[in-house]
């Protein structure tokens, strides 16, 4: 009970008693939903797709992962050149990160072990869980012990 107590009083309480916040907030739903509606129509949802590209039988995953990629140095440009500002005002900092090929190995062994586990990337669990596929909500547990254990032993990886 404390912890809903907790997550009321410092996340959705601040939110209701604040007009301003709640209209923009709306925004970031309106594109929730049409992400999820083009993630359900280009199919990077579907298990069968994701089969196909572990299989190397179908480019058609990689391309859109190729377009994410695309989108997100073209985002992170626009952010830096423009020096943009996030919804409460604060500017975006974008800080350099150091090389290390521990982290990024250790990183990708665990998220892809959970998504040959899951059969899906992270990213869709609510689409698919809005698109009926109740059996996700085990994905969306395991992501959350996930993002738990990860802030118990943040201090022992390699960042």
């Amino acid at each position: 009970m404390k912890i809903t107590n907790w997550l009321y009083a410092n996340y959705i309480l601040p939110i209701k008693n604040n007009k301003y916040l709640n209209m923009k907030l709306i925004k970031f739903i309106l594109v929730g939903f049409v992400f999820g509606i083009v993630l359900t129509k280009s199919e990077a949802v579907s298990w069968y797709r994701i089969y196909e590209m572990f299989q190397f039988q179908s480019f058609h995953m990689y391309g859109i992962i190729m377009v994410a990629v695309l989108t997100g140095i073209i985002g992170i440009q626009i952010i830096k050149r423009f020096h943009l500002k996030d919804y409460s005002g604060t500017p975006i900092s974008i800080p350099n990160k150091e090389h290390s090929i521990a982290r990024y190995l250790l990183g990708g062994l665990i998220f892809g072990l959970g998504w040959a586990l899951a059969g899906s990337c992270p990213g869709p669990i609510f689409i698919l869980i809005g698109s009926g596929f109740i059996s996700v909500i085990v994905v969306l547990l395991g992501a959350v012990l996930g993002t738990f254990l990860y802030g118990v032993l943040k201090n022992k990886l390699p960042h």
